[in-house]
């Protein structure tokens, strides 16, 4: 049976680990959307600092505007920051994600000591310079593309509906944003984007890569910052693959463009 596919919902996380942002129209770029995952927070070694050990960053939310990012706490409105989006005094200086040490831009002291008084020990944040290139693992790669600061994709894709299937097995509902997807597409059956290979979003093509395999990232309730054990345990129970939890499908996108909520996705 052939779905009519359609953009739902587009997020970007322009601080890795922190609050997302949903937008009507974004532009697609090679590393992912632009502002995606461009800045990121380490420790003093260099390693990145995310929601797996400190979910207390889930209580930072960010709004991008057009020459600046605030970042703010959910709950305490007057605790706030603005980091303008050409800010990088530098250095430049190793840093760790996963398997990849990049070179990544420091972005002030005084930015650094706002986010080191929040989580209560140093920090440093830095942002992606246009030089540095991080590989896609070549495994998945189509034309040998580059990726932001994100785990390893330049994009998640999700279904609303594969939420939807989900939530029916669990005694409390969870939203999306516990799976912090990059496109949400709605219309077809639960899972059917494990279903897809190429698609066609807004004129731009696009290629599905592989499954996302699931962390305890998805069990930090993104509105009070609280780890529990849901919704991990039950997707285990019917979405493990090779001892991982799989749940929505990695993207790379194959040229630049816009795209917007509403766009149908051609498959």
């Amino acid at each position: 049976m052939k779905y009519t596919l359609t953009i739902q919902d587009l997020f970007i996380y322009p601080i890795k680990s922190l609050g997302g942002i949903r937008l009507n129209e974004a532009q697609a770029e090679e590393r992912g959307f632009r502002y995606d995952r461009r800045w990121m927070l380490v420790d003093h070694q260099g390693a990145f600092v995310s929601q797996r050990t400190f979910p207390q960053l889930a209580l930072l939310g960010v709004e991008l505007f057009a020459k600046h990012l605030l970042v703010f706490h959910k709950y305490n409105p007057s605790q706030k920051l603005e980091i303008s989006l050409d800010l990088a005094e530098g250095p430049e200086i190793p840093v760790v994600i996963w398997d990849d040490e990049v070179l990544g831009k420091l972005v002030s002291k005084e930015v650094d000591r706002w986010f080191s008084d929040f989580l209560g020990f140093g920090v440093h944040l830095v942002v992606m310079p246009e030089t540095t290139h991080r590989k896609v693992d070549p495994r998945y790669a189509v034309k040998g593309e580059n990726v932001s600061f994100a785990d390893g994709m330049p994009y998640l894709l999700i279904s609303q509906e594969s939420l939807d299937e989900l939530n029916s097995r669990l005694e409390i509902p969870v939203p999306m944003n516990r799976f912090r997807p990059n496109i949400v597409i709605s219309g077809g059956e639960p899972f059917i984007e494990d279903q897809l290979k190429a698609v066609q979003i807004g004129g731009l093509d696009f290629r599905i890569v592989k499954p996302c395999a699931r962390c305890v990232l998805t069990t930090v309730d993104q509105e009070t910052g609280e780890k529990g054990k849901e919704p991990l345990r039950t997707l285990s129970l019917y979405r493990t693959q090779n001892n991982k939890v799989m749940f929505g499908q990695n993207v790379i996108a194959l040229q630049s463009g816009v795209i917007r909520v509403g766009d149908e996705v051609n498959y």
